[in-house]
């Protein structure tokens, strides 16, 4: 980003008694290509294209291959590098611009699954570890810029809405990925366990390919035109050295520790690809791929809701959606468990003949992509209530980001053996959720969010004596920054 972004006009204080006058104001006419809804479309038809196949090729498990164990290496490898390239992602992504980070976190994907191809067809392994480097590269990048477009330019009572347009777009990647591959792998050829048909990976070369210009439609975030006619607050450091020391201010707030164990927890079941791959046929880990990321929508459809709903003040919606992602995992990881030692004590391989057998084991899957999908929206949502500041929001996004994709190396790294039964994985990730749920919890309970609604916040005080107190005190923008930096705690907002 341009350093002229640094000079953001001081904010006039606000008072309870204007948010009602916010409702009159008139925003001027906006330009399509500059809103919020088709910067949504432009983030989100990238996360289709590149992302969103990738996902298609790993739903498969193992990304296809007849082995988990060569794939989860190089799986390994991509989510190692893309930790350190998420963490850094924000100080990048705030000198060099959204839109081409975006850009360059999308070229790295084809090599990837040109990789497979070869792998698949030919037996080539080295080109599987290459394209792992350039995808961990690229997709740090890439995940880092779109988690900041996707929470810091959407108006603050439409972020539930557009993380959920958002997620229908990186959904659609698996869902259209899904149908190709269970179009070229559904014949009675691909009912005994095996590998996917090596023609599938050249319709992912080719499509992931767009990905990259596509990106280059992404508004700059000074430019973006809401609804409600705020703006997009930008208030990037003057220089690299800025930035990075910027992050390891924010690396090292008391709220973002606390946080460390549920962003490990979130991402770190990779032993589901395994899962497919032990029992089930080639054309039902086709099926699993498709018909699995309806789960994942519905999910993310049910906590966006829930957190959208103008009806409560934001701390509710974040506390009520944590104790539904809590109960959400008990069910999953409980079910799952009972399943896994029925297995192991007597492996099966099911196809979609077999009716019983298929379901039950195809239900493990919907329920932990279920509970994982709603644990990653109520995470996003809660980060983003932290700020209103863009550039802080890129920092608090690539930590995110970073972490879970530390976990997932880990998990990969850890799923490339075949330990009895799944047990130790299993058992990993039971470990990390039980661990994660204090921390989090008091995270929560000291957090105060920086942005609500308006006109939702004046419904709020009218109803409640409490918010009522809070909503009339005066918050200047330097106390808004303390908020954002951690230093300001409950009852000390509008206090000198």
């Amino acid at each position: 980003m341009a350093d002229t972004t640094t000079s953001t006009p001081k904010e006039p204080e606000v008072h309870a008694s204007s948010v009602a006058a916010s409702a009159d104001y008139h925003p001027q006419k906006r330009t399509w290509f500059r809103t919020t809804l088709f910067n949504a479309f432009v983030i989100g038809a990238v996360g289709f294209l590149a992302p969103g196949l990738w996902n298609a090729m790993s739903s498969l498990g193992a990304g296809g291959a007849e082995s988990p164990y060569l794939v989860n290496a190089a799986n390994a490898l991509v989510f190692g590098l893309m930790g350190f390239l998420c963490l850094f992602g924000g100080p990048i992504s705030n000198r060099i611009g959204l839109s081409w980070t975006l850009c360059l976190g999308a070229v790295g994907y084809p090599v990837y699954a040109a990789g497979l191809y070869c792998n698949n067809r030919y037996g080539n392994e080295w080109l599987v570890l290459v394209g792992a480097v350039t995808c961990g590269v690229s997709a740090g990048l890439f995940w880092a810029s779109e988690g900041t477009v996707a929470l810091g330019y959407p108006e603050p009572s439409k972020r539930g809405k557009y993380m959920n347009i958002w997620l229908w777009f990186r959904t659609g990647g698996p869902l259209i990925g899904g149908a190709i591959v269970l179009g070229l792998n559904h014949s009675g050829s691909a009912k005994s366990k095996g590998k996917i048909d090596p023609k599938t990976y050249l319709v992912f070369v080719a499509l992931q390919c767009v990905a990259a210009p596509v990106a280059l439609l992404l508004s700059p975030p000074e430019k973006v035109q809401r609804s409600d006619g705020s703006k997009v607050i930008v208030k990037a450091e003057k220089s690299f050295r800025a930035e990075f020391k910027a992050l390891w201010t924010v690396c090292k707030r008391k709220d973002i520790l606390l946080l460390l164990p549920v962003f490990w927890a979130a991402y770190f079941n990779q032993y589901s690809g395994n899962f497919t791959v032990y029992y089930f046929s080639v054309r039902v880990r086709a099926l699993i791929g498709f018909a699995g990321n309806f789960a994942t929508l519905a999910s993310s459809q049910l906590i966006s809701t829930l957190l959208d709903y103008k009806g409560l003040p934001v701390k509710r919606r974040i506390e009520l959606g944590f104790y539904y992602v809590i109960v959400l995992h008990v069910l999953a990881w409980t079910y799952g468990w009972v399943i896994q030692e029925k297995y192991t004590a007597n492996p099966p391989a099911w196809d979609w003949t077999d009716a019983r057998g298929f379901v039950e084991g195809f239900f493990v899957i919907v329920l932990w992509s279920f509970s994982q999908q709603a644990l990653q929206n109520w995470m996003y949502y809660f980060m983003a209530t932290k700020t209103d500041n863009i550039s802080e929001l890129s920092r608090f996004a690539g930590i995110l980001r970073g972490q879970e994709s530390f976990a997932q190396a880990v998990s990969f790294g850890l799923n490339t053996r075949n330990w009895y039964g799944g047990r130790v994985p299993l058992a990993v990730n039971t470990i990390l959720l039980g661990l994660a749920i204090v921390p989090t919890w008091l995270a929560m309970r000291d957090h105060i969010p920086v942005e609500t609604d308006k006109l939702a916040a004046a419904a709020d005080a009218q109803n409640s004596d409490e918010e009522a107190a809070i909503a009339s005190q005066l918050i200047t923008s330097e106390e808004r920054e303390k908020l954002a930096q951690g230093k300001t705690g409950p009852g000390l907002v509008g206090q000198q």
